[in-house]
């Protein structure tokens, strides 16, 4: 009965304050404590009994009214950092606080004139017991809010676990504790892991929803191109001002890396109970990307540290760098063992919802890899150290597996764009760097469903046969990520030792879709695609030729496809009968005709979004010259950067692989229209492009002659004749024995002179970031559903569609 009576009242008062005419003083605490002292409402029972219509009214009719209850809220969160919160009671009102604060603010975001709201100083507000000279009065409200929430994520019996002994009638001073001694779980700079309390977990969650609530100002600013549009929130909150930051980076990280879904008890235990961590886990993956945002180029520059006290991988000297806090201290992680927790964590949760297939339901199933993929991105890019360390043992290939399965897992899906999109970003960072193209070598034996041809050989096979398939079965949207794609395999390439047939055959199915004349002529950029594919071969060739029997197999077989490209017509006429027949098929590439042999066991296709999901526009990404930098692989293995040079290259100087991507812009939108606007203005976009731009015979000259055919042809003018002889011979029919000659044969001295490998490796732009922000809060507001925190507020930074 108690509990109907209390959200009645609380109801009432929720009303009182959208019809009271006059503005409520605020020193009326009987009006103020209905919304907090009495009541024992569930955070789902704040957002059904305060509708979002009656919060817009208050804002327009009382806005008084509105900015007290605000003022209030924050007022008792900070007076209970000063009490301690040692009561049941003080800690139901701080939780009410909590939720009343975390429902109300996105309303506070979505209108322009109250945004500046919380950072002035409350004149008059006649704060309750701070008389006494306080010094934090004059703080604006929401470095009070900010300050307070960080106090009570380490507040003693309520948060974290009391160290003191004895009577705990006196609570602990929150503003005296070493936080650094209580931080929430070991791992990174702590060894000690406190026991689990699971009523800490759900109040620590709480909290985090309400910081993550506080961020999100971001999501209400259309997207701007400028990179140093800081989130003040953020800003301050990772700033020296916050003395918990050092402990609260460390519980965040750990908590998230120490998880382990399947630890936590027997098979099916999780149907029985329910897992708090889990949502602690997921919030504080959240909150740590939000706080990573930072735009000031990569931290990765800080010096490394001493990490010899117990408390801290980080020592204390004044932070170096950049001034969130938060990407100094990550930046500043270089412990061996550090690395290797973070590193088995992440690959541990990633791998977590491909495990469920062999028992299903047997272990939980987590929801959150779209964060824990933006996390080891900023991981990697912030930290080179951390990046270094996972390319140096073959550990890489456990976050490669997953983030392959997660790309063919999606690639029918519109809604999850974004999710293909950041899984390739991170591939495209990693195969920069030459220990990723030889960790791919190790032979794959895995056994994750996947709709994909059964075959036997390496991670690398693994790689292009997934890639082949987001190619050739993917949907529209993916086409910008062609370029990115084959550009990995391109970073790879001169390390592969040994491609399967099944990989190889792959490739030449897409050089043989890509080099089509209809397809070469229908897009300004779509021959790049055949200058990547061209580079590949090029780099096996020449760098991997003895052990690569299957691809110069395959290449023989398919000569014909390179023949057609030397012999591309180049006449009007020719032009405009190829285009005809683009009319005719519709398809950039069949997918009849691709031998795709048996699908690997327990495999299940790609769905497709069910009807009614929610999905987020992104905004575009920048094409591939400006996604990547040039460098060039010198002979001890150092790279050096390449400047970019103009396109009068001759076919023989391997850049001339890139085409023209050096001096076109917006390379890789096969369909020349801008990734991802609104449907309308897409439809126009595409039909527009195409008018606007025809292929001419100078334009096919301009790129035909740099292709790089020459090595290739080189090859097949020498193997040739001699598997053919062979064949004639002995009356060969069987390919095991033309593979077993071509094993044995060699071209040394008969091939071109080398040419550099050249590695397009990814390089930060502001396009990407933008990119990155508009992704990471586009997961954060579909994935707090409960409550829908932001559901149905004027969000302006994506749209939010139904598929």
């Amino acid at each position: 009965m108690g509990n109907s009576d209390s959200k009645l009242n609380f109801r009432k008062a929720v009303i009182q304050l959208t019809t009271k005419t006059q503005p409520v003083e605020a020193t009326d605490d009987v009006f103020w404590d209905q919304f907090w002292a009495d009541t024992t409402t569930s955070v789902q029972d704040v957002f059904a009994l305060v509708p979002a219509a009656e919060i817009r009214a208050v804002r327009e009719e009382s806005p008084s009214n509105l900015a007290t209850l605000c003022y209030k809220a924050v007022e008792k969160l900070v007076q209970a950092t000063e009490s301690g919160c040692p009561s049941q009671k003080e800690k139901q009102i701080v939780l009410n606080c909590t939720r009343l604060l975390a429902r109300i603010l996105p309303y506070i975001f979505e209108d322009a004139d109250w945004r500046g709201f919380f950072w002035s100083t409350v004149p008059g507000a006649g704060r309750a017991g701070a008389d006494e000279g306080d010094d934090d009065s004059g703080r604006p409200l929401a470095e009070s809010l900010l300050l307070a929430i960080a106090d009570l994520l380490f507040c003693p019996e309520f948060t974290v676990q009391s160290h003191k002994k004895g009577s705990l009638d006196t609570a602990e001073d929150i503003h005296s504790i070493d936080s650094c001694e209580y931080i929430w779980e070991a791992g990174v700079g702590f060894a000690h892991s406190p026991p689990l309390n699971y009523i800490h977990d759900l109040n620590r969650t709480e909290l985090l929803k309400l910081l993550l609530t506080c961020f999100s100002e971001a999501m209400y600013l259309a997207p701007s191109s400028e990179s140093n549009v800081l989130n003040p929130w953020v800003q301050f909150f990772c700033s020296t001002d916050n003395r918990h930051a050092l402990p609260l980076f460390t519980s965040l990280l750990n908590v998230v890396c120490a998880y382990d879904p399947v630890g936590y008890g027997i098979p099916y235990n999780h149907l029985l109970f329910s897992d708090y961590r889990e949502q602690l886990v997921e919030h504080a993956g959240q909150v740590l990307i939000v706080m990573l945002e930072h735009e000031g180029g990569t931290a990765a520059g800080s010096p490394t540290l001493d990490g010899t006290t117990t408390t801290t991988a980080m020592d204390d000297q004044d932070p170096v760098g950049p001034d969130n806090l938060f990407v100094n201290y990550l930046s500043r992680i270089h412990r061996e063992e550090d690395f290797q927790f973070i590193l088995k964590g992440v690959a541990r949760l990633l791998t977590n919802p491909l495990v469920q297939t062999y028992l299903p339901n047997s272990t939980k199933k987590i929801q959150f890899h779209q964060e824990l993929l933006v996390l080891f991105w900023k991981l990697c890019d912030f930290n080179k150290k951390f990046l270094f360390f996972v390319l140096k043992s073959s550990d890489v290939l456990d976050i490669l597996v997953p983030i392959l399965f997660y790309l063919n897992d999606a690639r029918a899906d519109q809604s999850r764009v974004g999710l293909m999109h950041i899984g390739v970003f991170i591939l495209l960072l990693l195969s920069g760097e030459r220990n990723f193209g030889v960790r791919l070598n190790k032979p794959y034996s895995g056994r994750v469903p996947m709709d994909i041809p059964v075959f036997t050989g390496t991670h690398a096979d693994l790689l292009i046969v997934i890639f082949h398939k987001i190619i050739t079965s993917g949907h529209q949207r993916l086409q910008p990520l062609f370029d990115c794609l084959l550009t990995i395999v391109v970073n790879v390439s001169p390390y592969l030792k040994s491609l399967s047939m099944v990989a190889a055959n792959k490739l030449l199915h897409l050089l043989e879709a890509f080099s089509t004349s209809w397809f070469l002529f229908s897009a300004s950029q779509n021959h790049h695609l055949v200058f990547f594919l061209l580079e590949v071969f090029n780099n096996v060739i020449q760098y991997q030729f003895d052990g690569n029997s299957n691809l110069v197999y395959a290449i023989i077989r398919k000569r014909n496809v390179f023949h057609q490209l030397a012999n591309l017509p180049t006449d009007p006429s020719s032009i405009q009968k190829a285009l005809q027949r683009k009319k005719k098929s519709p398809e950039p590439i069949s997918r009849t005709n691709s031998q795709e042999g048996v699908s690997m066991e327990g495999s299940r296709p790609a769905a497709p979004a069910e009807p009614g999901t929610l999905k987020i526009s992104l905004i575009a990404t920048p094409g591939i010259d400006k996604l990547t930098e040039k460098s060039q692989v010198s002979e001890d293995g150092t790279m050096i950067s390449v400047q970019p040079t103009d396109s009068n290259q001759s076919p023989s100087d391997s850049s001339a692989a890139a085409g023209a991507s050096d001096t076109e812009s917006n390379a890789g939108a096969i369909d020349d229209e801008v990734f991802y606007v609104k449907p309308e203005r897409r439809r126009l976009s595409s039909t527009s492009s195409v008018s606007q731009w025809t292929p001419t015979s100078d334009w096919v000259l301009s790129w035909k002659c740099k292709l790089p055919l020459q090595t290739i042809m080189r090859l097949l003018q020498v193997l040739v004749p001699q598997v053919e002889k062979i064949c004639i011979d002995k009356g060969l029919t069987d390919e095991s024995e033309i593979l077993r000659f071509l094993q044995h044969g060699t071209l040394v001295g008969l091939l071109p002179v080398p040419h550099p490998i050249l590695i397009r490796r990814y390089q930060a732009n502001s396009g990407t970031a933008m990119w990155f922000r508009t992704y990471m809060w586009g997961v954060i507001y579909l994935r707090n559903v409960d409550p829908p925190i932001w559901y149905d507020t004027d969000v302006k930074l994506f749209e939010i569609q139904r598929v």
